[in-house]
């Protein structure tokens, strides 16, 4: 990509789908702090068919937002899933501040949360913290370590050298910050 190429200005939303609306709706707002900002009852045909359901999107601080559907029609519901993948890598990270951070693992604590639905990492150039949604979806809280910028710097000009690297078969750890 040319360094004129423009760039989406942020993530609007991501969407998944949800056995269980008011659950997803009580573990955004009530632990993790996000609110429910816009509900949307619809029927639209798709893939063949009317399909009506509920999206709900809980708003994240730039305006994006994590959205999800559930379905009226439980052919709907089992068609579409949710259908999380069981791994640890498939998540979404959002940056937060560490007052926020620090409230996120508060309520979860206080909800009883624990491992392995939940845990920390320290990443050496973030501080994170995970939990698993009633979804079976990850998040992650990011922290940024205060020489953030210094670090994403330094990533940004050796990524494809670092990429390559990597590629060719030499997979030493290029994460001197932890």
């Amino acid at each position: 990509m040319g360094k004129d190429a423009t760039l989406p200005s942020r993530l609007h939303h991501t969407a998944y789908v949800t056995r269980d609306m008011e659950a997803t709706r009580k573990f955004y707002e009530e632990v993790v702090g996000l609110p429910l900002v816009a509900t949307w009852s619809e029927s639209d045909e798709l893939f063949g068919k009317v399909r009506t359901y509920c999206h709900c999107f809980f708003g994240i601080g730039d305006g994006g937002a994590l959205a999800f559907f559930q379905f009226s029609d439980p052919d709907d519901q089992k068609e579409f899933g949710p259908q999380m993948p069981p791994s640890p890598f498939h998540h979404i990270a959002l940056t937060v501040d560490a007052e926020t951070q620090k409230g996120i693992e508060e309520r979860v604590k206080l909800a009883g949360y624990k491992e392995p639905d939940t845990y920390i990492l320290e990443h050496g150039y973030c501080r994170s913290v995970y939990i698993t949604d009633p979804n079976g979806m990850i998040l992650e809280f990011t922290l940024d370590a205060p020489e953030a910028d210094a670090i994403n710097k330094t990533r940004r000009a050796n990524a494809h050298q670092e990429l390559w690297r990597w590629l060719n078969g030499d997979h030493t750890s290029n994460n001197t910050y932890r």
